[in-house]
This record gives C-alpha cells, structure tokens and sequence, in this order.
C-alpha cells in the first residue's frame, strides 16, 4: 500500500517569496518614480515620426506659394538673366551664397515646426524628463548571450514587423501616387523649368502627407505596444513589493517592536505618578483611575494613570503600597476610564462626583492626623 499519495506535501506552499520570484503584481508609484529616474519611460519614435512628418508636410503644403516665388524670383535672376553677367569666381560665390539663402528661407519654415513638433509630441509622451542614467556605460549590455536574446525577442519581431510593413505600404503609396502623375512625366520637356519643379513640389508632399498618415496609424498601434511591454518590465514580485513597503514604512516586526518599548516606558512612567496621586478610583478590580489635585496650580482633579485588568490591579498595588487612598466606585471608575485620556483634567459634568470623592479622602485624611 502506498502511503505516501495520503501525505503528499504542496512545496510551492512552502516556497520562499525571495525564490520565487514570479512578477505578478503592478508596479507600485515609488517603483515607477524610480524607474522614470533611471530615464525608464515609454514612447514610441515612430508616433514622434508620423506626426513630425505631418507636420512638416502641412507647412510644406501651406508655404508652397512662398517657396516656389522665391525659387521663381532666384532662377529669373541668377539663372535666366545672364547677359550682362560673366561668369566668374565671384559671381560663382555669389551664386553659392544666394543659393544657400534661398534654401533656408525655403526650407526655415518646416525645419522651425519640425522642430516645436519633435519636443511636444515627446513632451506629451513622456513629459519633463532630464536623465543621464541611459547614457552610464554598462557592462552587462556587453553580454553576447543577452544580446542573442535580444535579437530573438518579442521586442525585436514588432521592431521587424513593423519596418516590413512600413517599407511595404510606403512604396504602395509611393508607387500609387506616381501612377496618377504618371501622364505629367512625358510634358516636363516642354514645361519651363518653374512649372517642372511646381509639379515635383506638389507630388513629392503629397506622398509625405499621405505617408504621414500611414505612419499616424503605424505610431498609435507602436504606442500601444510600447506602453503594454513598458507595464510589464516594471511588474515587481510578491516580495518586492514587500520588500519596499519595508524601505518606506519600515519593517513591521521592528515598528511593532518600537511600539511595544515605547508603552512599556508610558507603562512605567505612569505607574511612577500613582504614587503622588490624591486617590484611585477603581471598579474594584476591572477598572483603576488615578486622580490628582492641587488647588494652587490645577484648575480640576487631573488622571495621572490608568488601567484596566492586570493593570488596574497593577495602580491599586502601588497604591497601596504608597499609603494612597482606593475608594470603590464602579461607575465613575468606568465613566473616567473610557471618557478621558492621561493628563487630561475631569470632565465639568464629573466634578460634583470627584469632588464627593475628594472630600471623602481628605476627611479621611483629617481623621488620621
């Protein structure tokens, strides 16, 4: 007979947080605070792309008159009209000078948004953000076997999936929208040099604008993706979570340690009043309160100590012991017990039965003298 299948023994019960390791929980907020430290933030570079490409196309659409009235105006001048002109070192310079000007007046205008563009979209992406922690020179990036894995990772099939798919549909577009200019090509001979580059102009941010589009698409879907694999490096196991709360609270057995210390020293330094204490008020045995009184400097009798069971029992021992007076009254015992707190005077609607008390010890008092 096989007694073992009646004890056998679930390990996994047994098994050591540290061990385990499994990261099953979401992150928490001083993980994630250190993780954005480190420069640990998601983006997508081909959102950042698509919407730079649209932008910049947009402006390239609206400042297209500009462009081409500059280009117009420099090809009349520097280009056309040579006949009075020899054509030189100097006037080589110039040319190179003014075509120089000329291309960044054209091109000023998308760079300059292109620009604003790339730090908003990032700005929104991953707000204001200044780490060098990326840039530290690590040695475990040097680690072939990690960079093995890293080829064959899921990381590394989307990055492939999606440079597949953006060559695929970018030469699509680009293949659709020169079909339907395709009729222009053959007249380009017979066009002035102007009207050419209008055409090219035109086709050429036309594709960039519905590529721009694509890569919209594209951007949202790696956006997605990215924020999906960012969550899951920054899950943390069931023992680092522990482990941190740790850090930030502090150990629970240590606090409840700390706890325990500080009311063994309120434990002993109220037990070091009752001794000067007037009267103790018990319930006889549940309940003890000790009061205090001077009329030159209290405004009320004050509760020096209290206590309840063994600690009750505990104050009318070194009551007694000290020649302090008990007097029996359960009521007002648990009245002042569960009413007030230690150094707090009576309560007015208690005075007139303290005061019945007081009198009672002082004519007692008086009676031994």
């Amino acid at each position: 007979m096989d007694y073992w299948k009646y004890y056998s023994i679930n390990l996994q019960l047994f098994a050591d947080d540290e061990g385990s390791g499994e990261k099953t929980e979401t992150a928490t907020p001083r993980r994630r605070e250190e993780a954005r430290k480190k420069g640990q933030v998601f983006k997508s570079t081909d959102l950042n792309a698509a919407v730079i490409l649209i932008a910049g196309s947009t402006v390239g659409i609206l400042s297209f008159g500009y462009m081409t009235a500059n280009l117009e105006q420099f090809t009349i001048l520097y280009l056309l009209d040579r006949t009075q002109i020899d054509f030189d070192n100097a006037y080589a310079y110039k040319l190179l000078y003014e075509s120089v000007i000329l291309i960044g007046k054209m091109v000023f205008p998308i760079l300059l948004t292109s620009f604003i563009t790339a730090l908003a979209i990032t700005y929104l992406q991953v707000g204001a953000l200044f780490s060098t922690e990326v840039l530290t020179p690590k040695i475990e990036r040097l680690n072939p076997v990690e960079g093995f894995k890293k080829i064959f990772s899921k990381r590394s099939f989307m990055e492939l999936t999606k440079s597949l798919l953006k060559i695929g549909l970018t030469s699509y577009i680009v293949y659709t929208v020169l079909r339907k200019y395709l009729y222009v090509f053959p007249r380009f001979v017979d066009m002035d040099i102007i009207a050419s580059m209008v055409i090219c102009g035109s086709i050429i941010l036309e594709i960039a604008l519905k590529v721009g589009v694509f890569f919209v698409v594209i951007g949202v879907i790696d956006y997605i993706f990215q924020w999906f694999e960012h969550e899951k490096s920054l899950k943390m196991s069931k023992y680092d979570v522990k482990q941190e709360y740790k850090q930030v609270e502090g150990d629970p057995q240590i606090k409840s340690k700390q706890r325990q210390i500080q009311r063994e020293v309120a434990m002993r330094r109220m037990m070091a009043e009752v001794p000067t204490a007037d009267v103790v008020i018990t319930n006889p045995t549940h309940f003890a309160v000790a009061l205090r009184y001077q009329a030159e400097s209290m405004d009320a009798p004050t509760i020096i100590a209290k206590g309840q069971d063994f600690l009750a029992l505990k104050i009318r021992e070194i009551a007694e012991l000290n020649k302090v007076t008990v007097v029996e009254n359960p009521p007002l015992a648990r009245t002042l017990f569960y009413t007030t707190e230690l150094g707090q005077i009576v309560p007015e609607d208690l005075y007139q039965a303290v005061a019945e008390v007081l009198a009672f010890v002082y004519k007692q008092k008086k009676q031994a003298l």
